[in-house]
């Protein structure tokens, strides 16, 4: 893990260079001319990022790309979609390879400061969890002392499972692998007692294998893991873009503006939804918009609510509850800044 972070903050020192020379010509003049946003997405993972036999790609980060398109084309479908391993997303966006990074990634200050890197937001609160075989009888992760364990490298998971069971004082065997199929088919073929990654990603992964109500998720949730999307430093247009996409998305919830009614909504007297849609103001402008760029957002994709029900929530097979992930207005932890 020291390897790879070494490895990354050396990129970053000459990666921020082609970063930054690409933020002085604009992101967005970018994706503009090439006339496809390039977006960076995880290997498959139900729910967030996965494309199915056809290649046709769903899942809520996906969504938050098919939004930033829908912003800037009016069409969610002007989006390539790039599969990264963890250990090389940061690369290939500092690179330019990548125009954004959408792949359940956490907010952390050392991503955020070294590596010439801004995140845009979170639209995933969520936190690492841990998986074992009902047989085993073990109903605490506390009870897995001695276990082995799989995990991916590169990652924030594999830091957080060192950092508890030392704190714990308890003794484990770790067994990593490069990819998140890697580790998951590890687990299901016995090489190890337990899975760990976010909480999310096991309920995901748990669909995947042979005899999912053989395997349970753990209660305890060892730490914290704001998934969002990523940006290059140097760029604040492109990283405003980013950002008040996820904003717009949450704001039309919170104002009950959906994909149904949003064209109904433009006929709206609410001074929040004329400046949400367009029809007051010129906040589009601000960020090198048209002025309707959060009704594209809507009329494409829908809102924050509906991306998360469709694809993770109970309109999904994950049926993952809202939690924390519910708007501030309902007790959870989503919450916008207005536009105005």
């Amino acid at each position: 893990m020291k390897k790879f972070f070494a490895a990354a903050l050396v990129v970053a020192a000459t990666a921020v260079g082609v970063g930054g020379a690409q933020a002085q010509t604009g992101t967005l003049a970018q994706v503009k001319s090439r006339g496809i946003l390039h977006c960076g997405s995880g290997t498959g993972l139900a729910g967030f990022g996965l494309p199915d036999a056809q290649g046709n790609w769903t899942g809520i980060d996906v969504d938050m790309c098919r939004a930033v398109a829908a912003a800037i084309f009016d069409d969610p479908a002007k989006v390539k979609f790039i599969p990264l391993s963890a250990k090389d997303r940061f690369t290939s966006l500092q690179s330019g390879e990548v125009d954004l990074l959408s792949r359940t990634t956490t907010w952390t200050m050392s991503r955020d400061t070294s590596l010439g890197l801004n995140f845009a937001g979170i639209n995933y609160y969520d936190g690492q969890g841990f998986m074992v075989r009902k047989k085993l009888g073990i109903d605490s992760v506390l009870k897995l002392a001695g276990a082995s364990i799989c995990t991916q490298q590169g990652t924030t998971t594999e830091l957080n499972l060192a950092d508890y069971f030392r704190a714990n004082k308890l003794k484990y065997e770790v067994v990593a692998f490069a990819s998140n199929t890697e580790t998951v088919k590890a687990y299901e073929s016995g090489r190890c007692d337990a899975f760990t990654t976010d909480a999310s990603g096991l309920y995901a992964e748990r669909l995947t294998l042979s005899a999912p109500a053989d395997h349970i998720v753990l209660p305890e949730i060892i730490s914290k893991e704001p998934l969002g999307p990523v940006v290059r430093h140097g760029d604040d247009v492109w990283l405003d873009i980013v950002k008040w996409t996820h904003f717009a998305m949450l704001n039309a919830e919170e104002l009950g503006v959906t994909k149904a009614n949003v064209d109904e909504m433009m006929k709206s007297p609410n001074p929040e939804i004329k400046r949400l849609l367009g029809t007051e103001g010129k906040y589009g402008e601000a960020i090198g918009l048209t002025n309707d760029w959060a009704y594209r957002i809507i009329k494409h994709v829908g809102n924050y609510g509906e991306a998360f029900e469709r694809n993770i929530g109970q309109g999904s097979l994950l049926k993952i509850a809202r939690g924390q992930n519910a708007l501030w207005t309902k007790g959870g932890l989503q919450y916008a800044p207005p536009i105005r």
